[in-house]
């Protein structure tokens, strides 16, 4: 299975932001919408990616700080402050294998899917871990089915 094909089953497109966005709107949007992700997008190329991971770093940062250090006000802080500005990406003809152990080695749940520069989608570990269990699920089936005319294992039933 390759990346396009989960992306091909996706029902909405990315929603995306530029580096401007206060970040008080963009955790709105991601409640509102229930993403954990948007992408950020400065000049039609993908400058960053905006999780509730860098969310909920800033919000323990002003905790840290008693809401008093040198962090500014979650109201008057902007997505190029928190975003990752260095997201790992990949392509639509990505195997679904590479894929995972991408994610896995860089720690990141969500990931940009770029055709040449443009996005094309974002794909999450749960849209990958579905697709897996369904690729599996499949798969048993067409084995079950195998076994089930195998005339050994017929004469066991």
């Amino acid at each position: 299975m390759k990346v396009i094909d989960i992306i091909k089953s996706k029902d909405r497109n990315p929603l995306t932001v530029n580096s401007d966005t206060l970040l008080s709107e963009c955790i709105i949007t991601m409640a509102d919408e229930d993403l954990g992700s948007l992408v950020v997008i400065d000049n039609n190329a993908v400058v960053g990616l905006l999780t509730f991971r860098e969310v909920i770093l800033v919000l323990a940062q002003r905790q840290k700080e008693l809401r008093s250090g040198p962090t500014p006000p979650v109201a008057e802080l902007k997505v190029r402050d928190v975003m990752n500005s260095a997201p790992i990406c990949t392509t639509a003809d990505m195997d679904l294998n590479d894929l995972r152990a991408l994610m896995i080695s860089h720690h990141q749940r969500y990931i940009p899917v770029l055709d040449k520069r443009e996005l094309i989608g974002i794909l999450s570990f749960h849209d990958v871990a579905r697709s897996v269990f369904a690729e599996q699920e499949n798969e048993n089936k067409l084995l079950k089915h195998y076994i089930g005319d195998w005339p050994l294992y017929r004469s066991q039933l």
